[in-house]
């Protein structure tokens, strides 16, 4: 067959994460493949806040116009970056293995969480970073960054912030892990919902679907798929303070999730089949939104 064509972004992130996926194929299918580097609208505009600008969309609508256009079979996503809702043409027909999902602190001089100055200044354009920050020191001054992770280290030495807050799993996928001053408890600073994974989306009519479903991870998967159906029911994403942390429990998911109501923060939990993963993520949305004990 001839090769395929992956879209993804420019970053260099993008582009690891991409790699990843190309060895798989080639190692695990003979199948040869090329990167079609894309510059999406959210990396165009870094100087904005997400929630003002459209939100995570901005990511992808321009990779899904080269899969529309036919100039690529497939795309690479971070699938943090993937709205609930994608279009009908459109389908995300693998999620591979995950990654470690916590959010790190890097710190200057390598200072500890707990060590850092009172009214410390950290660097995060995320809300849910924020404001979970917040809630466990409320004197820290949270500093609007956003960018790639060579872009945000860069601001941290030019804006000289105390720290930045990032996902573990993109500076490991870069080789930078020996920068983390200290990882958060994943369920206790929920990360963002489908935070490590990775997803491929295609047409839905393609002929090339087969081979990057073979890739597919099915306990990251059902994870993916229960913290997105909790997204769905609470209308999240980018304008919203919302997280998730799930598990595999044998036969079972246990999911905890968080979400703004109103000025307050509520925080639970669920266990449940894991094969009713999408119900459990909307059991888990609707006991937020009554405050079930």
């Amino acid at each position: 067959m001839k090769d395929l064509i992956i879209a993804t972004r420019r970053s260099k992130l993008a582009q690891v994460q991409t790699d990843i996926i190309m060895k798989r194929l080639k190692d695990g299918f003979n199948i040869n493949s090329e990167k079609l580097l894309i510059i999406t609208e959210g990396d165009r505009k870094l100087d904005v806040s997400l929630d003002k600008i459209g939100g995570k969309g901005l990511f992808v609508k321009d990779i899904e116009m080269a899969l529309l256009e036919g100039r690529a079979h497939g795309a690479v996503h971070s699938m943090k970056d993937v709205p609930f809702a994608i279009s009908d043409e459109f389908e995300i027909v693998a999620i591979t293995e995950r990654e470690d999902v916590r959010d790190v602190l890097i710190s200057k001089d390598n200072v500890s969480f707990k060590d850092l100055p009172k009214g410390a200044k950290i660097g995060t354009s995320s809300i849910r970073r924020a404001a979970q920050l917040k809630i466990l020191r409320n004197d820290l001054e949270i500093v609007s960054i956003r960018g790639n992770v060579q872009t945000r280290l860069e601001k941290m030495k030019l804006q000289n912030l105390d720290g930045i807050i990032l996902a573990a799993a993109g500076l490991k996928r870069l080789g930078e892990e020996k920068l983390i001053t200290e990882y958060f408890d994943a369920k206790e600073f929920l990360p963002a919902i489908a935070q490590g994974a990775l997803g491929i989306e295609c047409l839905k009519n393609s002929d090339c679907k087969q081979y990057f479903k073979a890739l597919e991870d099915k306990t990251s998967k059902l994870m993916v798929e229960a913290e997105r159906s909790f997204m769905k029911e609470l209308n999240g994403g980018c304008h919203s303070l919302i997280g998730a942390y799930s598990e595999i429990r044998g036969n079972d998911l246990y999911m905890i999730g968080n979400y703004q109501v109103k000025d307050k923060v509520i925080k639970k939990d669920i266990l449940g089949d894991k094969n009713q993963n999408i119900e459990l993520g909307i059991k888990l949305a609707k006991k937020i939104l009554k405050g079930d004990i």
